[in-house]
């Protein structure tokens, strides 16, 4: 498998040479226990969009990495609204990474888990009607689902009113799905960080300046400061720098983590 633009990582210790994909899947890995990580894209002034869109952060080093951590999750949370935004099209990976997935007991494909208050989603979009796994969508007890939306995906319900993420994601572990990634967008991020559900954030800083306008990764109500310890640092050819943040594993668990067996 090509390697493209060549990635190093530059902290804590640097290494000799170009970083290849078994390489990298190992810097980020699978944790030992149930985990959220979190990954997005900003410019180096803070952005978390060019033009409207996240594509205009990334690159093929960030593009390289997303494959990745999806290849490395059990399921792929996102927010409805960055769903219909950034037009989601199914979950799919190469016939090498599902053959890696394979070989370690996974299925072949993560599930995609939409969060929706409203449930103003579309059962034709392809996330949904082209997907290899059922979807779930994370909603409340009040939710009224447009038509069709059953038969493609299953509807978790989270609380009365509006959607209480520790329960949704207590609930999707349950279901043996224990190592999430979240996309985004912003206000998810931000309820998860609300919440103390965040365990790990990965970070690709795009080396320009987006200006004013653009928002920032995260929003929503304000919350205390979560301390997140700096893991390692990766520097691509093109300037692209690529942060990993990651709570200590002897810390105590967050809210909404299955408890120990």
């Amino acid at each position: 498998m090509s390697v493209g633009t060549p990635i190093e990582r530059i902290w804590p210790a640097p290494v000799t040479g170009t970083l290849t994909d078994p390489e990298l899947t190992a810097l980020y890995g699978r944790a030992a226990h149930p985990h959220l990580r979190v990954n997005f894209v900003s410019s180096a002034d803070g952005a978390v969009t060019l033009d409207g869109y996240s594509a205009g952060l990334s690159g093929e080093p960030d593009k390289r990495v997303f494959g990745l951590l999806r290849m490395l999750c059990d399921a792929l949370v996102v927010a409805a609204g960055t769903l219909r935004h950034e037009g989601y099209r199914a979950v799919r990976l190469s016939p090498e990474r599902r053959a890696w997935r394979r070989e370690r007991g996974l299925a072949e494909f993560p599930t995609l888990v939409v969060v929706s208050g409203s449930l103003d989603l579309d059962p034709a979009q392809a996330a949904f009607a082209d997907a290899p796994v059922r979807p779930i969508v994370l909603t409340h007890a009040d939710a009224v689902p447009p038509p069709g939306l059953t038969d493609v995906a299953d509807l978790v319900r989270c609380g009365p009113g509006r959607v209480d993420l520790a329960t949704g994601l207590a609930e999707l572990r349950r279901r043996g799905l224990d190592q999430l990634l979240c996309e985004g967008g912003p206000h998810l991020f931000g309820a998860l960080t609300a919440a103390d559900l965040v365990d790990e954030l990965c970070l690709t800083v795009a080396p320009l300046l987006a200006g004013a306008g653009p928002g920032r990764i995260t929003a929503g109500d304000a919350s205390p400061p979560r301390h997140l310890p700096l893991r390692h640092v990766l520097a691509a050819a093109n300037g692209v720098l690529m942060l990993r943040y990651a709570r200590d594993p002897a810390d105590p668990p967050p809210a909404g983590s299955a408890p120990a067996a």
